[in-house]
């Protein structure tokens, strides 16, 4: 029975045809600080772009900062100062990466962070409903279904509660509501702080008063939809479980030991690289409100080399910040086909951005407005990357701003990444001498639409690839590709990659042209064993036996070390064979 087709029975959740394309990951994390110099060129040219694109006059009263950082450190920036600036209030004449903005929901992610921090110590479960925490909301004097709200679901937007409690209620903003249909009203009952008291911070009891008489938009963990109230009542949490004020757990919790030192809840002076945006007559700089309250869902002020810090640091603890918690994961789906909720990422999905694969890119995002402050944070699992966007200013120019550093850049990315991979991995492979005698050969090739996959595979005379084992008769187009599992044979050595290789198809047919169940695809990687072992599992070994690459297949129980063609001759291990 084909191996493809023996897939599919062993996944009941498979589709019939059990057609699966470009897998992902398709190559190990890049080590940019290594390669970088193969980005050297994207990022001119995105230079080129900026420098273009704040000469449109839309730009004259904007400032923004933009740095893109791998996990060990930072690889690009580009700033802009705005042209017009407040005479009276200047700030920062000269952006750079010191300087500082309001970051607004991208402080979300510190709060969720600040929780699995207080998780991870026993102090609270995310699992817990939020009342064995906030015990005035276990009250009968409530409507929302407070029993029913985990911690999780808060973090996660799912608690199905409404968005703001104290904001963007046009009460506040239309002088006669009659002008546009709406009845007169008397605001009894509305809150006296924030934007109903000339931005009075609003406190504990004034959420906790308006909590009482407020409904839910979902059912608790149906779907998710965007609260900032979630996140006020962890800030609510985390003050109970740790004895600390908001401000001051983030500082010890975070920003200390991140080294985030510009980092704060309160404002910096002006003097301290303070981005101040020149703001329209009559509309308020949002440098100086007091959050209050609500600071845990958006009173922080950072720099891009504070933010950069942060980045990289979730980069290279998304996975262990807490047992069984992937933060990277989502949790729920957007509206949008290809995004996503996490806690409390906005993930987006697309397969249209790669020029030669269908393989999704996926970006963890999280982005953040205030009038005057538009920000946005993307973290690439795949790619080692972390993007942030700050802006000062017109919010009109983000899409000017934030499309060629996402698409361009990724692009370029992409295109390094497969020039190193077919600089290491791709070749042929002979048995190394423990297994000379044997007639078995491996020949591995690359390309952005196949990856890395087997070109040939001779074992002991047979050609695996036109056998039962790795053939499909449902296709006639198909590849093995290798999937790195990003897993070592070695975890503390951190050596021996081991891959397993998937059959795939390589062409994916357009999607108007594709029947509906087409590309359902469930993951199924450990699939065909033989005595034990896996019979697709492949395993790399770096500077093995000389210095060369060298190949396990335990199945197999064979190991194959590369060989490089230099002029009439191979080099194997370093020794060079005449032909």
């Amino acid at each position: 029975m084909p191996l493809k087709q023996l897939l599919c029975l062993m996944s009941l959740a498979a589709s019939a045809t059990c057609r699966c394309y470009a897998p992902n990951p398709a190559f190990p994390v890049p080590s940019w600080p290594n390669g970088a110099s193969t980005l050297k060129a994207a990022f001119k040219d995105l230079e080129k772009q900026y420098d273009l694109a704040i000469k449109d006059p839309k730009f004259e009263n904007t400032s923004f900062s933009i740095e893109v950082t791998s996990k060990t450190g930072t690889l690009w920036g580009y700033h802009h100062t705005a042209s017009n600036l407040n005479p009276a209030r200047p700030g920062d004449k000269d952006v750079s990466t010191d300087s500082l903005y309001r970051i607004a929901s991208i402080t979300k992610t510190f709060t969720t962070l600040a929780v699995l921090y207080q998780h991870a110590a026993g102090n609270l479960s995310l699992d817990d409903p939020v009342t064995h925490y906030i015990s005035e909301l276990s009250s009968p004097n409530y409507i929302l279904p407070w029993k029913d709200i985990t911690l999780r679901s808060l973090a996660s937007q799912l608690s199905g509660i409404p968005r703001e409690f104290a904001q963007s209620d046009i009460w506040n903003s239309i002088p006669d509501p009659t002008s546009i249909g709406l009845p007169p009203a008397t605001g009894e009952g509305l809150p006296s702080c924030d934007e109903y008291n000339y931005y009075k911070p609003c406190n504990r009891s004034d959420l906790l008063d308006q909590l009482k008489t407020a409904k839910p938009v979902f059912a608790p963990n149906q779907k998710s939809t965007y609260s900032n109230l979630n996140f006020e009542i962890l800030g609510l949490v985390l003050e109970n479980v740790s004895g600390k004020n908001y401000s001051t757990l983030i500082h010890d919790q975070i920003f200390s030991p991140l080294n985030m030192t510009a980092s704060s809840l309160t404002p910096p002076n002006d003097e301290s690289h303070a981005v101040l945006p020149l703001m329209p007559e009559g509309e308020p700089n949002y440098w100086d409100v007091d959050e209050g309250v609500q600071n845990p869902t958006g009173g922080i002020y950072t720099s891009s080399a504070d933010m950069g810090k942060y980045l990289r640091y979730i980069l290279t603890h998304y996975n262990t910040l807490a047992t069984g918690v992937n933060w990277f994961h989502p949790v729920s789906r957007g509206t949008g086909p290809h995004s996503f909720y996490g806690m409390p990422w906005e993930i987006f999905s697309t397969p249209d951005l790669l020029p030669h694969s269908d393989r999704p890119v996926t970006f963890v995002t999280k982005s953040g407005g205030l009038p005057g402050y538009y920000s946005h944070i993307y973290l690439l699992e795949e790619y080692g990357l972390g993007i942030s966007i700050f802006v000062g200013g017109n919010g009109d120019v983000f899409d000017d701003v934030h499309t060629p550093v996402t698409t361009d850049l990724i692009v370029a990315a992409e295109a390094a990444v497969w020039e190193d991979i077919d600089a290491i991995y791709t070749g042929t492979y002979i048995p190394t001498k423990e297994h000379s005698h044997l007639n078995t050969t491996l020949t591995l090739s690359t390309s952005p639409a196949k990856g890395l996959h087997l070109e040939q595979f001779i074992s002991n005379g047979t050609d695996v690839l036109s056998t039962d084992l790795f053939s499909d008769s449902t296709a006639s187009e198909w590849h093995a590709q290798l999937l790195p599992t990003l897993l070592f044979a070695n975890e503390t050595s951190q050596q021996g990659e081991i891959y397993r290789v998937l059959p795939v198809l390589s062409n994916l047919p357009p999607a108007s042209k594709r029947p509906v169940w087409e590309d359902d695809c469930v993951t199924d990687v450990d699939t065909v064993t033989y005595a034990g072992k896996a019979v697709n599992e492949v395993v790399f070994w770096h500077g093995e036996e000389g210095g060369g690459l060298v190949v396990e297949l335990p199945a197999w129980n064979v190991s194959l070390q590369r060989v490089v063609d230099e002029g009439r001759g191979m080099v194997v291990q370093g020794v060079k064979v005449d032909l």
